[in-house]
């Protein structure tokens, strides 16, 4: 390579060679636009001319610039085009892990903290699609400062090979002079041996070798012969780690020995589970855990407890995250001087990789806790963790392995804990609410958690699921309080959105209530469930106010007994309380799409259009993929008369809402902009709806009320009462019905119904 001190390379000053392998040559050299060190790998002129060479060189760019993470390392240009041939990185000072255990292993709890680094640098890699393929003690690096680098990646292969060089595909394993298979003898998995596909648990296996080096100090499948050691990685198990180190965690052993399984299915199929893994290991094990002592810092006031993770080797658990993250959050809101954020702010985060301080800071909480679940069969492994915002300290962490069945003493023993260590002042009674079980059976549980995670959907076919799970887990356990709230409100949802006739759904749900409220009269869930079929389907509106109020004063951090209370008095007229009522609601669940959407529903019906209008767009400035909220914006722009936002607002909510109450506002609009052509096609989409289920009469009444087809829109607000539609609720205040008040028939009709 023709550089020496001194060369300059555009705006890069060469300063000393630091190495050479057989590809090229790296230099330390100077960026002399940002003042700092920097280190440059030449690839080899004859090298830049094999399409082979060329090809690995340019993967190892490219793959490094697709990632971003501390513990890989960072490029910060290239010449991929015109000799010579460069990569710029940043300059590493320290040695590789091959001159590192030389001489002698790393203590084990040394050889868990690189292991761990190792491994969320791999999850970064498989999160961007990019299997190493090369993993071996050359190419990790520890730097002096103690950071943990991923080196080389140039035999990396990516899930879409075609966004890269066409010349990716010649790169087949074959068997090399120097004992290269796509890999390293010694490090490869048994499926590189063989030639076959490679996935992220191929590198779990070379880094399973990494790890039993360094913690040994002897290669796990060497043999004095390349060929020899193939076979051995094919056939042979090495011996436990045990027989090398006394003191070794059996724990640590046992995950190694997971990770050089031949059988790539039986390996961790996730870097980031493992890393969890170890480090819960390493921090169980290690003496100087910065962790914080009982009474050794102020009382927590504040919590939010962020979703749990899953492993990707069980993702059928997600339910059951989900449902244990609503489950500790439902319990400490109840819990009077302890403020807990909302399902709906945490479940924003939900499958994101972030900061559990940034995210507490974002959220204005004093305390974070974060978890992730594994289930296998019948084990369950919950891994959980309660750190101070203020600080950054771990106030308090622990792992759960134990059978399913114990799910509800691995729930006590988390509320319990984390209530002593928050050192706030807890009355008795919210002790025991913490750790209250609804039932006692561990299979109507799961059932129930099932159904929370289909209902949590907001979808049609969620709710038809969750109804399913629901009567499953009261078949189960008759004395289930929880799982009849559950079935009567998904009965009650179905109706709202029409798919379910009221006539059959409307009963059905309040046997449910009925039932859950015998079972547990001090249940908010089962009162304030009674109070919406009260309210939407029976028109009580005193009755429903009771219940809902009731619901309020046994759970006074239930958000959706606030919003159905605010609902109620908004029908009875007494807006300023509806308001008030609601904005309580949106404070405990600030980002709930539901909440900000009723919250509105008293400047529509007062006739407040230009409110109504801007309140729904901020609306659906939150919650973009929230059908309702488009609807209602798009009928507020119409009735006040801006028809072309009007239709295009009411146009994306049938394209993206799964309810045949998303038609109702289209053809009304459509008919009000003197378009009756289009009105009458939404009233054959609904006719050719209702004759594969069951369409509410309103819906109809809607579209001919636009159309100032008065007979017959009345003849489907008669059919509407009749069938106790909900839409009936607010035949009063509803701008839809407004050409239709100065009717005899429509009076008549309001009289009977009583409202």
């Amino acid at each position: 390579m023709l550089v020496a001190p001194g060369t300059r390379l555009g705006p890069y000053a060469i300063v000393a060679p630091l190495g050479a392998g057989g590809m090229g040559e790296v230099w330390k050299a100077r960026d002399t636009r940002l003042d700092r060190d920097i280190a440059i790998k030449f690839l080899n002129e004859d090298m830049a001319l094999e399409s082979r060479s060329l090809a690995r060189f340019r993967v190892e760019a490219r793959s490094i610039a697709a990632m971003s993470h501390p513990n890989i390392l960072s490029i910060f240009d290239a010449e991929l085009q015109h000799p010579p041939l460069y990569l710029v990185t940043e300059l590493l000072e320290g040695r590789t892990l091959r001159q590192s255990i030389e001489s002698c292993p790393l203590p084990w709890r040394r050889a868990l903290e690189v292991g761990v680094a190792i491994a969320d640098g791999l999850a970064a890699a498989h999160d961007a699609g990019i299997v190493h393929r090369d993993l071996k003690p050359e190419n990790i690096f520890l730097t002096r400062q103690g950071t943990v680098k991923i080196l080389d990646f140039g035999l990396a292969q990516f899930k879409d090979d075609a966004r890269f060089e066409p010349s990716l595909s010649s790169l087949t394993p074959t068997l090399t002079d120097a004992g290269l298979m796509m890999g390293t003898v010694g490090y490869l998995a048994p499926e590189q041996a063989r030639g076959e596909a490679v996935t992220a648990a191929t590198d779990m296996f070379s880094f399973g070798c990494v790890l039993y080096e360094m913690v040994s100090g002897r290669r796990a499948f060497h043999r004095s012969t390349p060929g020899a050691t193939v076979g051995a990685l094919l056939y042979e198990q090495p011996k436990s780690l045990a027989e090398y180190v006394d003191d070794l965690p059996p724990e640590l052993d046992r995950w190694i020995a997971r990770c050089l399984t031949k059988e790539r299915e039986s390996r961790p199929q996730s870097a980031r589970d493992l890393a969890l893994i170890l480090r819960d290991l390493l921090d169980q094990r290690e003496p100087g855990k910065r962790t914080r002592e009982r009474g050794a810092s102020p009382a927590v006031e504040s919590l939010a407890v962020l979703p749990f993770l899953t492993s990707t080797t069980s993702p059928d658990a997600e339910y059951l995250a989900d449902g244990i993250t609503e489950s500790l959050i439902n319990n400490f809101a109840q819990l009077s001087h302890l403020r807990v954020v909302a399902r709906s702010a945490v479940f924003r985060h939900k499958g994101k990789e972030v900061d559990p301080l940034h995210v507490g800071r974002e959220l204005g909480v004093n305390a974070v806790l974060t978890g992730r679940i594994f289930q296998r069969g019948d084990i369950l492994v919950i891994a959980a963790e309660l750190a101070d915002v203020r600080d950054g300290s771990q106030i308090w962490g622990q792992q759960y392995k134990r059978q399913f069945t114990d799910i509800f003493a691995i729930q006590d023993e988390i509320s319990t804990e984390i209530s002593q260590r928050l050192r706030v002042h807890f009355t008795a009674e919210e002790q025991s609410r913490l750790t209250r079980r609804y039932t006692e059976s561990p299979e109507a549980y799961q059932l129930y958690l099932k159904g929370r995670y289909c209902w949590n959907k907001r979808t049609i076919e969620g709710m038809r699921q969750a109804l399913t799970y629901f009567e499953h887990a009261v078949e189960t356990d008759p004395s289930y309080a929880r799982a009849y709230t559950g079935l009567a409100d998904c009965t009650s949802m179905l109706a709202i959105y029409g798919a379910l006739d009221p006539r059959q759904a409307v009963p059905r749900a309040k046997a449910a209530q009925e039932q859950a409220l015998q079972i547990d009269p001090q249940s908010a869930e089962a009162h304030a469930s009674r109070g919406f079929s009260l309210l939407l389907f029976d028109w009580r509106f005193r009755e429903a106010e009771h219940a809902l109020r009731r619901a309020v004063e046994l759970n006074a951090g239930y958000p959706s007994a606030h919003q159905w209370l605010g609902f109620a008095l908004g029908l009875t007229g007494r807006t300023e309380e509806a308001l008030a009522a609601l904005k309580i609601a949106q404070q405990l669940d600030p980002f709930s799409a539901s909440i900000k959407t009723t919250a509105v529903w008293p400047f529509f019906w007062t006739r407040q259009f230009d409110s109504a209008i801007e309140r729904f767009r901020d609306a659906v400035e939150l919650h973009p993929g929230y059908w309702v909220a488009h609807y209602f914006l798009g009928l507020s722009q119409v009735h006040k008369g801006d028809y072309g936002p009007g239709i295009i607002a009411l146009r994306h909510a049938a394209d993206i809402g799964d309810s045949s109450w998303r038609y109702a506002g289209l053809g009304y609009a459509y008919a009000k902009m003197g378009e009756p052509g289009a009105a009458r096609e939404v009233l054959t989409t609904l006719q050719e709806m209702s004759s594969r289920h069951y369409v509410p009469p309103g819906y109809f009444a809607a579209v001919y009320a636009g159309l100032a087809e008065t007979g017959l829109a009345l003849d489907y607000l008669e059919r509407a009462g009749g069938e106790h539609n909900w839409e009936i609720a607010w035949l009063h205040l509803d701008p839809f019905w407004d050409s239709l008040r100065g009717e005899a028939r429509f009076q008549r009709l309001t009289q009977a119904l009583d409202l």
